[in-house]
């Protein structure tokens, strides 16, 4: 699941779309899948293996698709659940302008494949003769300014502003929490991050050449001349960007990126853009103060803008405006954007259908009205009772582990407890939903609606800046399979999709809906804690609230929790980043730990009752490593490792090894290859 320290992580037709090419599936008995369990593995040598060998062996990932697994499998049944319901939409006649009519008519202009080819690259023409006109400097930061949007990506916590050079990402402010701050990231890449573009490796070096070629390929379609050049010429400019910005270790700590500079900082500090023209093409050339989250990136770009000739600028807007809106073009550049991003950088061997890429934009543009329609029908008030419930005991058992806490000083313990009284729990769905009145649809523009959505969404953004902050806040659709903690809002989001079978099931056993939403609830609750959430106070405020002894134990436990993700080894050359994939992990280990003090206080403080011969311990321990089921493509897998958060999921099962009691449920040794002698079983919280 995700943490999100700065708010906060992508089709109908007449008929119902086709289901993916996907595994068996998973026929769940009343406790595990003992289908998918390879039982001749020992579950103290791999407990991943142990509890999934057997689905691993007679799983396929689809064609479409980088990677497979328990996640994906759900997330597979929501497009089919929410393509539904938006045929259902469409299908009733909904009153003009009406959400449901804005739903159903984004979909449909998106499936229109006949009338995308038949516009060609007419849609791209307006800002092309934009971006040719630009003469100088001024006109060049005034460009850059008008690309600014709200809409970084931070789901991962790389906070890079995705392909537009900068990125504006509007948030509570780390020192004063009650109002909005405007954040600036760096960006302006194409590849995932800049170890592509710096790293020696001869795997990093193919796919560099593979970008160049597709560069070329971009700009050959739209009829540029001397293409070849001229992708040289970009993918150059690139690399000088990918070489200022600061690396992804860097960038995922907060108090390295709480810098604020006042508006005259960015004339003095980060000369080279026009800071007049860029903010003022921006929306927020009233703005006195900016949060700079990568000074050194933030610097280096802005340099850039001066010393890298007007006209290679000028090739490189050409092609950063085409590719990324290849998918709303015909369909050689749909192909050409797939077979680079799609084959080369994650290894799928096949596109995704068209319904399934027309959900995930309406989901983009339209997300809280379709969010409307899927709770309204899968999400009954009675899984919103269950949950919430699960929260407040495991919330309580989180509380109960810190009073347990012998390294802890009793002021620390007390800001901890506030933290956990004051920590805010949407389940299922926001309060408040957003009115979406101001977006125009047409039913046969979809190139337009998916620039107007961007629009409207990056402005609903900038319009919080000055006023309060609203703490109610939700981060993600509610058709969304995923969680989220956010920080500097104290605050979790549980979406609806998210909180159905095999994640929850009233009419599962306790051990295995407290192994599996138990332990993401346990997980996003600690994510309170771990090694960034930790610098937050309850309201929200960056506020150092531990004793130097605490923070030295905490740390101390970080240090030795890398090390063991450290040594997992995927590939010869490449093994999980312990530093990178900390937090996550902090929280996997507090998350499952206070989830399983949850199930056994639920049951009485006893093991739960044996079911189709599975202890209850047992069932807690092996639905939580079924949780966590997984497959990927070699470069898909890769890509993660570098770029991502969070470990692969494989990984994550072995968080068992540091719970005591995950050794007395399977009789785990000594000799045993997760064996870790008891001072080595890492205790965060």
């Amino acid at each position: 699941m995700k943490r999100l320290l700065l708010v906060s992580v992508v089709g109908l037709t007449a008929c119902s779309p086709p289901g993916p090419a996907a595994a068996p599936e998973v026929k769940y008995t009343a406790s595990v899948d003992a289908a998918g369990m390879d039982k001749a593995i020992k579950p103290g040598d791999d407990f991943f293996a142990y509890a999934n060998g057997a689905w691993d062996k007679a799983t396929e990932i689809p064609a479409d698709r980088s990677s497979w697994g328990g996640n994906a499998i759900l997330a597979e049944k929501v497009d089919k659940d929410v393509a539904a319901l938006i045929e259902s939409a469409g299908a009733g006649n909904p009153a003009p302008g009406s959400e449901a009519a804005k739903v159903a008519d984004y979909y449909t202009a998106y499936m229109d494949e006949a009338g995308i080819e038949a516009k060609g690259i007419e849609p791209l023409k307006p800002v092309l003769a934009q971006i040719a006109a630009i003469k100088d400097r001024n006109g060049l930061s005034s460009y850059l300014g008008s690309t600014l949007r709200a809409d970084v990506d931070v789901m991962n916590n790389t906070r890079y502003a995705t392909d537009n050079l900068l990125g504006l990402w509007v948030a509570a402010d780390f020192d004063e929490p009650t109002k909005y701050s405007p954040f600036l990231l760096q960006g302006g890449l194409s590849l995932p991050n800049r170890e592509y573009y710096v790293s020696d490796s001869p795997k990093m070096a193919e796919i560099r050449d593979a970008f160049k070629a597709h560069i070329e390929a971009v700009l050959k379609l739209v009829g540029v001349a001397d293409a070849k050049a001229k992708a040289m010429r970009i993918f150059a400019l690139e690399d000088k960007i990918a070489r200022v910005h600061a690396p992804m270790s860097e960038t995922s700590d907060p108090a390295k990126g709480n810098n604020h500079w006042a508006r005259a900082d960015l004339d003095a500090k980060a000369k080279g853009i026009d800071w007049a023209a860029f903010l003022e093409a921006g929306g927020i050339a009233d703005q006195q103060t900016f949060v700079i989250w990568q000074p050194a990136g933030f610097t280096g770009e802005s340099a850039l803008v001066a010393s890298q000739p007007i006209d290679v600028w000028k090739d490189y807007l050409t092609f950063h405006y085409i590719d990324r809106n290849s998918n709303l073009l015909p369909k050689a550049f749909v192909d050409e954007r797939f077979n680079f991003y799609g084959k080369t950088l994650s290894g799928t061997p096949q596109l995704t259908e068209r319904w399934k890429r027309a959900v995930a934009s309406t989901n983009s543009s339209l997300g809280e009205a379709v969010g409307k329609l899927y709770t309204a029908k899968y999400f009954p008030e009675s899984s919103k009772r269950a949950v919430s419930e699960m929260v407040v005991n495991i919330t309580a058992a989180f509380e109960r582990r810190v009073d347990a806490l012998d390294w802890m000083a009793p002021a620390t313990k007390a800001e901890a407890k506030e933290k956990l009284k004051a920590l805010r729990v949407g389940v299922g769905y926001p309060d408040v939903w957003r009115d979406y009145a101001a977006l125009e649809v047409k039913k046969d523009d979809p190139f337009g609606n998916v620039q107007r959505a961007q629009k409207f969404d990056s402005n609903l953004k900038i319009a919080r800046l000055g006023k309060p902050v609203d703490r109610g806040e939700w981060v993600m659709n509610v058709q969304l399979v995923n969680a989220v903690n956010l920080p500097i809002l104290n605050a979790l989001n549980f979406p609806a999709a998210e909180l159905q079978p095999p994640h929850f099931d009233p009419g599962a056993p306790a051990a295995v809906n407290y192994a599996s939403i138990g332990a993401i609830i346990g997980h996003e609750i600690s994510h309170s804690f771990d090694d960034s959430g930790a610098l937050f106070d309850s309201t929200g405020r960056m506020r150092n609230w531990w004793t130097p002894e605490d923070l030295a134990h905490f740390q101390a436990s970080g240090v030795a929790l890398a090390k063991q993700y450290d040594g997992y080894k995927p590939f010869p050359d490449l093994a999980v980043k312990g530093e990178q994939t900390l937090g996550e992990n902090i929280a996997d280990v507090a998350g499952l730990s206070a989830s399983y003090d949850a199930y056994r206080t639920s049951v009485g403080g006893k093991e739960g009752p044996t079911v189709d011969g599975v202890a209850g311990d047992q069932q807690f321990f092996i639905a939580y490593a079924q949780t966590w089921r997984f497959k990927a493509r070699e470069p898909a897998l890769r890509q993660q490792i570098m770029t991502d958060g969070h470990a692969p999921a494989q990984y994550r099962a072995l968080t068992v090894r540091n719970l005591d009691a995950w050794y007395s449920a399977f009789g785990v040794k000594e000799g045993e290859a997760l064996y870790l002698a008891p001072a080595e079983r890492v205790k965060v919280w």
